[in-house]
């Protein structure tokens, strides 16, 4: 019988490492250890909240209950996953920033944007894992490997156009728009290829790469993202204008 603390420790360490890793890289001002995990359980909340409207979402018939071609993946990847989710967690974020005081620089608005995504993707990990019974190690590697990555990408986008909505509307107009807009066309997108092999199995190895290099590919960005924050930060703190 499986040890129900394995299953748990295995969905929610890799969202904790790239939560741990993301809490490192802001190295002007780290946020206070209560404040990310307060983010995190907000990241939990989400999930609830992103019920609200997959579930009308459904009643509706926007998206199909089995998917059997392409464009009922397209479908259920948007209106089942990317749009709920990405808009639940957009709220939760705003929720939890709204009056919060220690949201003074740049980098802090990825930081937050990260404890949420993390919150979701662990909550949502062990769903999968328990539900995977027997296979959830190779669920849970699988997905260590993919899904988890794949929302702390979506994450950064989130927190670093929010920060440039809070900080600099002035420069960048559109990051309100952006901040929603581009978490939840990455996640559409990535979902759409994921749910391909849904009725089509026997290209599951050419969309696994897929999807191992489009999440590289979205960590990559993440990097340059915080890079780009902290280096504005550091101007902001110095009372340098930055071009």
């Amino acid at each position: 019988m499986t040890d129900t603390r394995f299953v748990l420790c295995l969905a929610v360490l890799p969202a904790l490492i790239l939560l741990f890793y993301t809490y490192q890289q802001d190295k002007l001002q780290r946020e206070p250890i209560g404040q990310v995990l307060k983010g995190f359980l907000y990241g939990w909340l989400s999930v609830f909240c992103s019920f609200f409207i997959s579930v009308p979402a459904k009643l509706f018939g926007l998206f199909p209950s089995e998917i059997t071609n392409f464009g009922g993946a397209v479908a259920t990847a948007f209106f089942g996953a990317a749009i709920p989710e990405e808009t639940a967690k957009l709220f939760s974020l705003w929720l939890f920033l709204r009056n919060n005081r220690n949201f003074d620089e740049r980098m802090d608005g990825i930081v937050y944007a990260v404890a949420v995504g993390m919150g979701f993707a662990a909550f949502e990990n062990i769903e999968y894992l328990f539900a995977a019974g027997s296979d959830w190690v190779t669920t849970g590697i699988g997905r260590s490997m993919t899904a988890i990555p794949g929302h702390f990408g979506f994450a950064v986008l989130m927190g670093y156009y929010y920060s440039l909505n809070h900080f600099d509307r002035y420069r960048a107009p559109f990051a309100g728009i952006k901040m929603w807009l581009y978490p939840v066309i990455a996640h559409g997108l990535y979902d759409s290829v994921a749910m391909v092999t849904a009725f089509s199995p026997e290209i599951s190895g050419t969309i696994t790469i897929a999807i191992l290099l489009f999440c590289f590919m979205m960590i990559k960005w993440a990097r340059k993202s915080m890079e780009k924050h902290l280096i504005a930060d550091a101007s902001s703190s110095y009372g340098i204008d930055e071009q």
